[in-house]
């Protein structure tokens, strides 16, 4: 069933941006490879579960993000669930026009060339499923590939603009 279109005028940018701020969503660093082997990275609070079967998952992706071709071109992509430990690390990969990956202790996936943070709290290897226009943002639809249970500790979440853990 469609939905009409709105006949009053939508949210301005600014004051759905301050509702999104109102909603906790889990912090994560989403890494691939492109075909030179050259390691793409960035810090995402938007990934959800879409289906079960097949399992699906959704990361969104600015089209202004440095990363972005790497992104929708890439075959395959992980996204790593990050822990309080990991606050400076998402800042780093939040950062544009720096090498997010220096100095930091990522491995591969076994069997990839994929960047996966050892430590993250959960690791999601995907395989690109489709990749959707949405207004500003490219939704990048992984299909589940495989799971690596991380550490166990606290989650890191991103609340009113800043970091929070559960109590």
């Amino acid at each position: 069933m469609n939905t009409p279109a709105p006949t009053t005028p939508l949210a301005q940018a600014e004051n759905f941006r301050d509702a999104m701020a109102l909603l906790p969503a889990a912090l994560t660093i989403v890494t691939t490879t492109d075909d030179a082997g050259r390691r793409w990275g960035f810090t995402a609070s938007s990934v959800v579960s879409v289906s079960l079967d097949p399992p699906l998952l959704l990361v969104g992706i600015s089209h202004t993000s440095s990363c972005h071709a790497a992104f929708v071109s890439a075959r395959e992509f992980v996204v790593n669930v990050l822990d309080d430990r990991h606050r400076a690390l998402a800042r780093t990969f939040a950062r544009q026009g720096v090498d997010r990956f220096a100095g930091q202790e990522f491995t591969r996936w076994p069997g990839t060339a994929l960047p996966v943070l050892p430590d993250a709290h959960a690791a999601y290897r995907c395989l690109r499923h489709e990749v959707v226009p949405a207004g500003d943002h490219d939704l990048l639809l992984g299909a589940l590939a495989e799971v690596e249970a991380g550490c166990p500790g606290t989650p890191l979440l991103w609340f009113r603009r800043t970091f929070h853990t559960p109590r």
